[in-house]
């Protein structure tokens, strides 16, 4: 049963230009694995993990080191814990589904909470 969907957008040049101009959003957005990837791909995960909370209804509280966007052989993976594994559970979503694409200066993703 899906419990949740969310997607997000995200202009690549605007969040690159952000990252750059705000100290230490880099690591209070991402996990160390994270944050040696290029702006593309940053983008793309910071788009996801929104998609992620809107999948759960966007409530407040939720920690962005919580939630990262791993790989498996079969693609990009939701990974969570603490506050965002509290709120998924609480909501009952047991399994994540999710697709990131890049085209035009845009990186989008979408995301699908399964219980």
């Amino acid at each position: 049963m899906i419990i949740g969907i969310g997607i997000d957008v995200v202009d690549i040049e605007r969040f690159g230009r952000q990252l750059e101009r705000t100290p230490g959003l880099l690591d209070r957005l991402f996990v160390p694995a994270e944050r040696g990837l290029n702006t593309r791909s940053l983008a793309a995960r910071f788009a996801a993990k929104e998609a992620v909370a809107k999948a759960l209804g966007a409530p407040a509280g939720m920690n962005w080191q919580d939630c990262w966007i791993g790989l498996d052989e079969s693609g990009p993976t939701v990974q969570v814990k603490g506050t965002v594994a509290a709120v998924a559970e609480a909501r009952g979503v047991k399994r994540w589904h999710l697709s990131m694409s890049h085209d035009g200066g845009i990186s989008t993703a979408f995301v699908i909470g399964e219980g």
